[in-house]
Formats: structure tokens, sequence, C-alpha cells
């Protein structure tokens, strides 16, 4: 295989690293070959994000012949030196708020629904605890995470006893006289301090470790290395911390990405810049290198789960020719919040149907209004999203609902799918030949208004990061071509061949290369205009531009990477790179 400059610098270097990896960029195969290049007779961790990464990775070190990687997630480290061979029982899912008023057999406060909201913050602040680095709960400051203001009001006032209840509730965990949630034995591994005896350790997606985890990994002696993308950080409502920024280890980079070309290279960089509205912020290079090949598989991802079903109605109701489609994951977890309510509870609320209510907090409600009461105090999106699809639908949800599930094919019959519907958090490492977003993610107009607003919150503009990114994650899915609704696409962005602008995104390319006139007949979508956006050799060097440019000169790119990349001739790169002496500063 030939190697890049970057992944010869990180296959060949010693001592603790951290690399920052974009999209598609081959980090896994890179950090194969780096394993493969230690000591012989290394033993060797391998960090993965979740289970599924976990076993493909797997697969690849064994196809490569390394008997000496040990391949884990955080969580199935923990679950053998916490929960094998002890006295503990793991509950397979979380606990739910009417589990713990019968756990812990709550006070009253006098307030409506008041043993509800306490049982809800005690779940939250006990994940919070179980995900942080803190050896106590004492020690975290759980109000400051709240932003709804009844939501802070009642905590402020009930703290003391939420704190108190939480600690009983992990303390039965503790003593094993209740299951224990998966957080709970990573928390007590954290606390173990242990030493796990590797040479190396590799950490996948570092990007979205849990201080916890963290913690764990930077208290061993091996050597230690972090892959991940500083801007993939999507899980901040999972207490995520963004470990490549707070690591001190020499920086590598890799950022070349063989996923798709330059087009999409480019809105994913322009769309990363709108951070800088929110605070400075460091240019991001992303090369495109990626190859067109047909268009075999076509994707709808949207940022909420409530978008997505609204994307998935669309398409059922309105394009009968569709026979197959497929959601990642599991399907019917898209019509259940996260404490197991189900869409269809919500729907027989809205219609005073109280004996058809299934879940007890649900039931305990008189009506929809005093759900949205709860709603606004617990600060339960997921809940909050399935009031607003009842109220958008109604009692056409049933339907509608029976309509998708008739036409989803399983997970091995995939491939059948004409479209596969997923929200950013499940496609997360995956990718498509065509991708349309739905028009349920962050705009520009709205990081502006943030930016203006002058009784903004710091933790607002962390949470807008994150929604940046859950953009930038979404537009790097894509391979081929990428359709993507008006109000989504910055503003001044350049005339792109693989960009559609889309009026309504409600259909997809047919199964043909991006930009053939098969394609665009009858669909409401357009290219992106060189009317509306100017394009790239007609602008000027601008701050960020030359500070781009400056980190592509630095790691080596030549000058037809960097013409095709910034749209301008060699001579205009070259005598760029003269005014501003980078010649003198690298070589």
């Amino acid at each position: 295989m030939e190697w890049t400059r970057q992944q010869k610098d990180i296959i060949n270097s010693s001592g603790n690293i951290k690399i920052n990896a974009v999209a598609g960029s081959g980090k896994t195969t890179t950090i194969i070959e780096y394993a493969a290049t230690r000591p012989p007779g290394s033993r060797i961790l391998y960090l993965a994000f979740n289970k599924a990464v976990k076993n493909e990775a797997a697969g690849k070190f064994r196809n490569k012949g390394l008997q000496n990687v040990t391949v884990e997630t955080a969580h199935s480290l923990a679950f053998r030196h916490v929960v094998m061979g002890s006295k503990y029982r793991v509950k397979n899912k979380d606990y739910t708020t009417d589990e713990i008023l019968r756990i812990l057999e709550l006070q009253s406060t006098g307030e409506q629904h008041s043993q509800l909201l306490i049982a809800n913050h005690i779940l939250k602040l006990s994940a919070y605890f179980c995900n942080s680095d803190q050896t106590k709960i004492q020690q975290l400051k759980y109000v400051d995470l709240l932003e709804d203001d009844e939501a802070k009001t009642f905590v402020g006032k009930t703290y003391d006893y939420i704190v108190k209840q939480t600690r009983i509730f992990l303390g039965k965990m503790d003593k094993a006289e209740i299951e224990i949630t998966h957080d709970f034995y990573l928390k007590k591994f954290q606390l173990q301090q242990p030493q796990l005896g590797f040479d190396y350790i590799l950490f996948d997606e570092a990007q979205d470790a849990s201080p916890a985890m963290l913690d764990i990994f930077l208290k061993q002696k091996a050597t230690k290395v972090m892959v991940g993308d500083t801007h993939q950080q999507i899980y901040g409502w999972r207490y995520a911390v963004n470990s490549l920024q707070k690591a001190n280890f020499k920086t590598y980079h890799l950022s070349m990405s063989f996923r798709f070309g330059q087009d999409i290279a480019n809105l994913a960089m322009e769309t990363l810049r709108l951070k800088n509205l929110l605070e400075p912020h460091r240019p991001m290079t992303i090369l495109g290198k990626g190859r067109e090949t047909k268009i075999k598989t076509n994707a709808v991802i949207a940022r909420t789960n409530l978008g997505l079903l609204v994307k998935a109605i669309e398409y059922v109701t309105e394009r009968k020719n569709i026979r197959h489609i497929y959601f990642e994951g599991n399907i019917n977890s898209y019509t259940y919040a996260d404490e197991g309510a189900s869409l269809y509870d919500i729907l027989s609320l809205y219609n005073a149907n109280h004996d058809q209510i299934r879940d007890p907090i649900i039931r305990s409600m008189g009506n929809l209004e005093d759900l949205e009461t709860y709603v606004e105090q617990t600060a339960d999106t997921g809940l909050s999203m399935m009031i607003e699809l009842v109220r958008l639908y109604g009692n056409s949800i049933p339907g509608m609902i029976k309509a998708i599930k008739e036409k989803h094919v399983p997970q091995n019959e995939k491939a059948k799918a004409e479209i596969i519907f997923s929200t950013v958090h499940r496609c997360k490492g995956m990718e498509y030949d065509a991708v349309l977003l739905a028009d349920d993610f962050v705009t520009e107009d709205k990081i502006r208004r943030l930016r203006d607003d002058k009784n903004a919150q710091p933790g607002q503009f962390s949470r807008m990061n994150e929604e940046i990114n859950l953009l930038y994650v979404a537009i790097t899915r894509a391979k081929n071509g990428l359709y993507i609704p008006d109000s989504l696409l910055p503003k001044h962005f350049p005339a792109s061949p693989k960009i559609y602008v889309i009026a309504s995104a409600k259909q997809l390319p047919k199964t043909s290369e991006p930009g053939s006139g098969d394609q665009k007949k009858g669909l409401n979508i357009k290219p992106v205009s060189s009317e509306k956006h100017l394009h790239a050799a007609n602008q000027s060097w601008t701050v960020e531009l030359d500070n781009e440019l400056t980190i592509m000169f630095a790691d080596g790119y030549g000058l037809s990477d960097l013409s095709l990349h910034f749209g301008r001739s060699k001579t205009a790169i070259s005598m760029r790179i003269k005014r501003l002496g980078l010649e003198d500063l690298y070589y």
C-alpha cells in the first residue's frame, strides 16, 4: 500500500501521540499499520468506541496477523474487571423514572409531579457522576447543566434531597441490592484506578470519550495513542469531553479523505468555519481524494428522530413506488423515548384514552398539557419531540408507522433497501453513495442569532458547536452526491457539481451518477448556483484562507493539490506562498 506522508509520520512516530483524522481518512488502516510496526512481542490494546467498531476492528487486526493486539471497548474492559465473577447483575436497559420511584420511595414536595421530577433528576445526576472523573457526587455542579429556568428553580430547591437519594441509589447498586447499569460498572472500574499491563494503548474515537474513560486511559503507564476528529464530537449529551483537546500529546494529522471528492470536502470545511461566528477556531484542512463510483446506496440523514420520522412519512405517503426501506438501528427505537415511553402512549394521552397507556409516567398525566409542563421541568428532549409529532400528525400516526414498517427490510437484507434512513448518531462511522439531509439541522442564521444574543450562556455556545459538528458528520457520510436544503448551506459557498440545493427534501437521486440528466429529471433540486455564491477564484485571500494554506503547506502538500483545494491557479498559490513567507518558515 502507498502511504501518504502524514500516515508515514504516524507509523514511524514514538511516544504519546494524538491524531486528528478527518472523516474517511483511513485512520483505522493507519493505526493497524502502526501496531504492526511496534517491536515484536509488544502487548497492544485497541480501545473501540462501541461493539460494532470493536468487531470490525478485531477482524482487521486478525487479517493482518496481529495476534498480540487485544480489542475491547471501555465497557467490555470494565465488565471483565468488575462484573465477571462478582455478585453483580447487569441491567440491560437504563432505569426509568417509575422504577426509581419504587426503589427509593421518594417524598413529595407538595408540587404537582414533584416525585417524578425528583426521580428524573436522580437518574440524570447519577449518569453525570458515573461518566465524570470525580470521586464524589458533591464535587459536581449539576445545576449548571440545566438550561430551563423552571428546571433550575426546582432543582435548586430540592438539590440536597436529590443528591442524598442519588447516593442511596448508587449505594444500592454497589451493594448488589439492585441490578447495576453499564455506566455504574465503568465508573467503579475508573475509581479502582486499574493498571492494565499493556505496552501500547490505541484509543479510537477519542473525541467522544467520557471523563471517566479518559481518566482510566491517561493513568496507564503504556505508550498512548489517541485517534479521532475534534469536529466529530457529538455525544456531549452523554457527558463526553473532547479528549484530543485535553491531552498534552504531540499532534499528528490525517487531512486526506478517501471517501469523497473536493466538492464535499470544501462544504465540510465551510460548515466548520461557522464555528468562527461564536469564537475563533483553527481552520480544518480536508483534501478530498475519493473516487467517483456508481450510486448504489441512498440515505436520508436527520438530526433527530422526529425529523427522520417526518421524512420517512413523506417518502412512504408520497412515493408509492418505493418498496424497500431500512432504518439504521432498531426501527422500533425511533418511536420510543429514552425512558421507554411510546409514541402510542402519547397519542393515547392526546385522545384521553388513559386505559390504553402502558407507561406509568404518561398514564399519571391528566392531559398532553400536563406532560408538556413535565417535559419543560425535566428538559426531556425525547418526549418533547414525540409530543411535537403527535401535535403534527395526530391520529394519522398509527397508519403511517404501519406503512413504514411494512416496507422495512431486516438487517440481513439491507442491500435491498432503495433508501436508508438514519439519524446522525446512528450512522456515525458509516458512508453512503448519495445522502439527502433533512432540514432539522442547525442553520447559519440560528448561529448568528445566538452570537448576537446578549443573554446567551457559555453552555449554549458549547452546545451550538456540537450542533455544527452534527451537520459536519452528516455531510461527510456522502461519497458521491449530497442533497442539502438551501437553509443549511453556508452563505457564499461556491458552485459545486456534486452538491445540490433542494427546495424540498422529499426525493433522492435515482441509482445513477450524480449530475446525470436522468437523476435531475422531475426532482425539485438544483446545483449550487454561481449566481448566488461567489466562485473561490474571485475571492480575496482572507485570514482563514491564509491559515488554511499555511497548515497545508507545512503538512507538505504540493502546488497541484493546493490549486485543486483552493480553486485557484498554481501561479496564484505560489504567489501567496511567497507573500506569506512560508518557504522561509518551513524549508
